[in-house]
């Protein structure tokens, strides 16, 4: 099975974003977090950072 990607992280991004902006009156703490830690690790992914943890 291959492992997570970038495309994968952008993908689940986008779909958290979408609902906090359709429902933006539920306590979207957890995705809010999840959200960033998203972003973190597509800019990593995009600079080339951890290809040795995924490749190891």
């Amino acid at each position: 099975m291959d492992g997570t990607t970038v495309d994968d992280r952008k993908k689940e991004l986008k779909v958290l974003l979408q609902q906090m902006q359709e429902q933006p009156s539920r306590d979207w703490s957890e995705q809010r977090q999840r959200a960033a830690i998203l972003t973190e690790m597509i800019a990593a992914g995009e600079r080339g950072e951890g290809q040795a943890q995924q490749q190891g």
